[in-house]
């Protein structure tokens, strides 16, 4: 379980920089943050699933 938070912590903070260094207004920044962020979740998910079927 401590690995997920891990992931989610790590994902929540660079998506905050990414969101930072986002041209744009407010409104899109906070779309793009999101964005970011359910990439880097689903994305490490997805890859956890296919390594772990794998090896």
């Amino acid at each position: 379980m401590t690995h997920l938070l891990y992931l989610l912590f790590f994902s929540f903070l660079m998506s905050v920089v990414f969101a930072v260094f986002f041209d744009g207004d407010a409104r899109e920044r906070l779309i793009y943050g999101v964005k970011v962020f359910l990439k880097f979740v689903f994305v490490s998910i997805f890859i956890g699933w296919v390594f772990y079927f794998l090896f």
